[in-house]
């Protein structure tokens, strides 16, 4: 009998014989693909504000969306710790960094205006856009003199409106960085608001882990997003900007309004998240001495350079050799992800290493002496 989705099935055989088949893996072997930059989602600095948390009543489940009956004493604490924090007259705690992406492009643009996005920027921006009503336009990834070229071309053809630029501080598939010096003076040209997506950069870039823009986060015409589930080692997402943008999304963002508020509990492991980056400041030193010796063994073993960040890119190319290569270092016990289109353009599949304070330089080491010998074996 024939499946009851054969449409279905033939699309997911096209991805399994073209290298580009998703399943879910369970975690197995020395830390290489998450984003738990500073080792806190299982750290005892968490486990202990769980606890502390439940023993003083801070509930688990919000029960309702923040306009109705669930909006927590945490949430408002921690927004106004986050606000204080990252530098900014207020912020608003939403499920995920994704949510709050397409709570951000589909609400605040408005008929008439224009997002200039970087071409690499996040599909969760790209979401948040195609609900919107501003017009769209991509700029060259990380070219501000494309973006300014944009910009007055749009305005040259009549645009009059607003314009927002999308960045991200820290590109999560490149881990390269945002030239944000170049795009302040193209924003401040021109009365464009600049929107940061700081995901990537939150607890590892800037005083304090505050990110890339820590700096020009205060200005009126800055926008953040600082997720939580990386870094900070719990989940959801913060928008900081200004007061009245932030208001605008509490009344007209229905990624906030329409959905159940964040889990009380969660917004104080954020909370001390955020206690912890002020606090031990040595955990991101730590962190950074594991990124600079990654990056000087991926230089000095497999020949790999350029690297800004804790995410290293490993260009293959082909989705099959990328795979098989993942399949061969994950053997050797170490958890390696192949990243296939669309999450990067075609014939650049990759693989994804990324460091965390969960694997030791040792570790490193023998990963990148593994690596070497296989992509030499595997050409």
């Amino acid at each position: 009998m024939a499946g009851a989705f054969p449409r279905h099935e033939t699309s997911l055989d096209a991805l399994r014989t073209r290298g580009r088949y998703r399943q879910l893996m369970p975690r197995d072997g020395h830390d290489f693909a998450s984003n738990d930059y500073l080792g806190l989602a299982g750290s005892d600095v968490l486990r202990t504000a769980a606890a502390d948390a439940l023993a003083r009543g801070v509930p688990v489940g919000a029960g309702g969306s923040r306009l109705l009956r669930g909006n927590d004493a945490e949430h408002q604490l921690l927004e106004a710790e986050a606000a204080a924090f990252f530098g900014t007259e207020a912020a608003l705690f939403m499920g995920g960094g994704f949510t709050a992406n397409q709570a951000i492009f589909s609400t605040l643009p408005q008929q008439g205006d224009l997002v200039l996005y970087d071409a690499l920027i996040h599909a969760s921006t790209h979401d948040g856009m195609r609900l919107g009503r501003a017009e769209t336009r991509s700029f060259a990834h990380g070219d501000v003199e494309d973006a300014s070229r944009v910009l007055k071309a749009w305005r040259a053809e009549g645009g009059i409106g607003q314009v927002w630029i999308a960045v991200e501080a820290v590109y999560s598939m490149d881990g390269d960085l945002a030239p944000l010096d170049a795009l302040m003076a193209l924003a401040d040209a021109d009365g464009t608001v600049l929107v940061v997506d700081e995901a990537h950069s939150t607890g590892v870039f800037g005083d304090l882990g505050r990110g890339l823009a820590h700096e020009i986060a205060h200005r009126p015409n800055v926008l953040s997003l600082h997720t939580c589930g990386k870094a900070l080692g719990a989940s959801g997402a913060l928008i900081c900007g200004q007061r009245v943008l932030i208001e605008t999304l509490i009344n007209k963002a229905r990624g906030f309004i329409f959905a159940t508020a964040p889990s009380p509990l969660n917004a104080a492991l954020v909370r001390a998240a955020l206690a912890e980056l002020q606090q031990n400041t040595g955990c991101r030193e730590q962190a950074w001495q594991g990124i600079t010796h990654a990056q000087a063994e991926a230089k000095r073993l497999c020949g790999l350079d350029g690297y800004h960040s804790q995410i290293l890119p490993v260009v293959i190319g082909d989705d099959k050799r990328t795979m098989a290569l993942a399949a061969a270092m994950q053997g050797y016990g170490y958890d390696i992800r192949g990243i296939r289109p669309p999450t990067v353009p075609r014939g650049t599949s990759r693989l994804r290493l990324s460091i965390t304070l969960n694997t030791g330089a040792q570790v490193i080491t023998r990963m990148f002496e593994n690596l070497a010998r296989e992509m030499e074996t595997r050409p």
